[in-house]
């Protein structure tokens, strides 16, 4: 088991800047990959950002430019700086770890932390 904790959303004025932090705990050692994921209310949670145990980042199109994913291995955490946020980043932001061991696999997701962007 896997458990995520995450910490940093909050209200900030749009063109502001937020990081958002989730640090794991327990089997670390079967994680291969964390991420944050983000869902409106009555949409499908989508991927804002990915990283790999050796570094390589993915991207939403949405996010290019402005948010930057970042890991301390040591730490077994997990950060997202998100820049330049605008209205309609306004969502709840979800840690995610994906695992991998013997041949299966699976996520962990934490408890999800709210972003909200005024006008």
């Amino acid at each position: 088991q896997v458990q995520l904790v995450e910490s940093g959303g909050g209200l900030v004025q749009s063109g502001g800047s937020l990081r958002l932090s989730c640090a794991a705990s327990g089997s670390t050692f079967s994680i291969n990959g964390m991420g944050w994921y983000r869902q409106a209310p009555g949409n499908q949670r989508e991927l804002v950002a990915t990283i790999t145990n050796d570094g390589r980042t993915t991207y939403a199109d949405s996010v290019k430019g402005r948010f930057v994913i970042s890991r301390d291995n040591a730490k077994n955490t997990v950060y997202l700086q998100m820049n330049s946020l605008k209205p309609e980043d306004s969502v709840v932001y979800f840690c995610n770890a994906h695992w991998r061991w013997y041949g299966r696999e699976g996520d962990y997701w934490g408890q999800g932390t709210q972003v909200t962007v005024s006008a």
